[in-house]
């Protein structure tokens, strides 16, 4: 899925994690960092990065959404706290990671997922 979302135009990187889901056991979210000078709404990007992921995988992709972010948190080697990530959305306790390159990114994930109602109750 990462690698369909990176082909939308209006994409500089991305990540997917799966979030607990009661029917489905995890269902796919992105998270999207758009390049710099991109103007267009935000909704609009998703929507089309939602139906690329349809077209190219197909509907059992379950790919509905997706959040746009600053910048994705990372190791200071450069990976994507993919796991990190997930447990904030699925409510679970988390541990600041040492080897984090800036704290500050968990609160930007933190805050689209809250706005997003993360964790669900």
């Amino acid at each position: 899925m990462e690698e369909v979302l990176a082909a939308h135009p209006d994409v500089a990187e991305c990540a997917v994690i799966g979030i607990a889901d009661a029917m489905k056991g995890q269902v796919p979210a992105g998270f999207l960092v758009l390049n710099a000078g991109v103007s267009r709404p935000e909704e609009e990007i998703i929507r089309e990065a939602v139906a690329l992921v349809r077209e190219k995988i197909g509907p059992v992709a379950s790919f509905k959404q997706a959040f746009v972010v600053e910048r994705l948190p990372k190791t200071r080697s450069g990976k994507i706290l993919r796991g990190t990530m997930r447990k904030m959305a699925d409510g679970e306790s988390w541990s600041l990671p040492a080897t984090i390159d800036d704290p500050a990114i968990l609160d930007e994930i933190g805050g689209a997922l809250k706005q997003a109602g993360y964790p669900k109750s």
